[in-house]
């Protein structure tokens, strides 16, 4: 793995070489470099993308692709917490220089904001105590107005419920904790997100009956949210990532936060 990791600092790092050249009058690009620093922003509370461990660290594996754009830029990694409904907005403010949390590449953002990836692929699922609900093959099973369902404030899960599912009953939560809770405590029937996060929640909570769909509802790409006004930036994060999974170093995050459960035992 060190070696792999070598590997594809040698290669950014040329990649940087080259941008930092044609970099003149690329605001964000310029900021990063002057500042020696790199602010991601997350909202760290959306395992297994990024969450925060019991030491007060934010883990996951949008933590780790970061870490590694920074080293390829020779600059310091700084991650910006802040819900997920207020991520984008950070960005447009210039408070961080991208986002990444588990972030769907969708029309409206993209009006907003320019996309690297995707370097994930996820899909709309439920996490509920329900086995009626859990055994759902399509969405219209669950737009019932005698539902009450929970999905993260400005995301596509909330989005979703809205045009898909309007008869049910909708709350929307700053963060998947705070849904849990609701879920745990039987004020929702289920919570409506990714897939997942849908599975990470259940190993989190091995005894509260938790589950989830055998199949997402939908799919969705997740990607890397970045300023539509730096091109030079765009490209360079871009080639980055393309990098990443060229060389299989993407591939082995996947493998250690999506199908090997041995981290949740870091989590609260």
């Amino acid at each position: 793995m060190k070696a792999l990791m070598r590997g594809i600092l040698a290669v950014m790092a040329l990649t940087v070489a080259a941008g930092v050249v044609q970099a003149a009058g690329n605001p964000v690009l310029d900021r990063v470099i002057e500042s020696g620093q790199l602010r991601v922003g997350m909202s760290g509370s959306q395992p297994p993308y990024n969450v925060v461990s019991r030491d007060g660290a934010v883990i996951g594996l949008e933590v780790d692709l970061a870490n590694l754009i920074a080293s390829g830029l020779h600059v310091d990694l700084k991650i910006v917490r802040a819900p997920f409904g207020e991520l984008l907005k950070s960005m447009e403010q210039g408070k961080v220089d991208m986002v990444m949390s588990g972030m769907s590449i969708t029309t409206r953002r993209t009006q907003k904001a320019a996309f690297v990836g995707p370097y994930m692929l996820s899909g709309k699922s439920i996490l509920t105590r329900s086995s009626v609900l859990a055994a759902a093959r399509e969405a219209g099973e669950i737009d019932d107005a005698k539902l009450t369902l929970a999905a993260l404030k400005n995301s596509t899960s909330e989005d979703y419920v809205q045009k898909i599912m309007p008869k049910s009953k909708l709350i929307t939560v700053d963060d998947y904790d705070d849904a849990v809770k609701l879920l745990l405590d039987g004020q929702i029937d289920a919570l409506v997100a990714d897939m997942a996060i849908c599975m990470l929640t259940i190993l989190r909570h091995p005894d509260a009956g938790l589950s989830t769909l055998k199949e997402p509802f939908t799919f969705e790409p997740i990607g890397i949210a970045v300023p539509a006004n730096d091109p030079q930036f765009l490209n360079l994060i871009d080639n980055f990532v393309d990098t990443a999974e060229s060389i299989g170093a993407l591939e082995k995050m996947r493998q250690k936060w999506l199908r090997d459960s041995a981290w949740v035992i870091a989590l609260p």
